[in-house]
């Protein structure tokens, strides 16, 4: 499982995100975070981490460094 959401983040930092025309806010961008977190904490856990980045990062949010914990 792990494998394949590292496949999915990657294909996505490749092929989709180059057309988003907004940038995200946060240092390190939510895909890369993902990546990172998922290869440190495992699909489970790394992906919930993932997901809960995602839902902060809208247009109102501050942004700025947020390193994976």
């Amino acid at each position: 499982m792990k494998k394949i959401l590292i496949i999915l983040i990657k294909g996505y930092q490749k092929y989709l995100s180059p057309l988003k025309s907004t940038r995200c806010p946060y240092i390190p961008t939510c895909s890369q975070y993902g990546l990172e977190a998922v290869e440190k904490y495992g699909a489970l856990k790394g992906g919930l981490l993932a997901a809960w980045r995602i839902l902060r990062c809208n247009p109102f949010s501050k942004g700025g460094y947020d390193p994976v914990p």
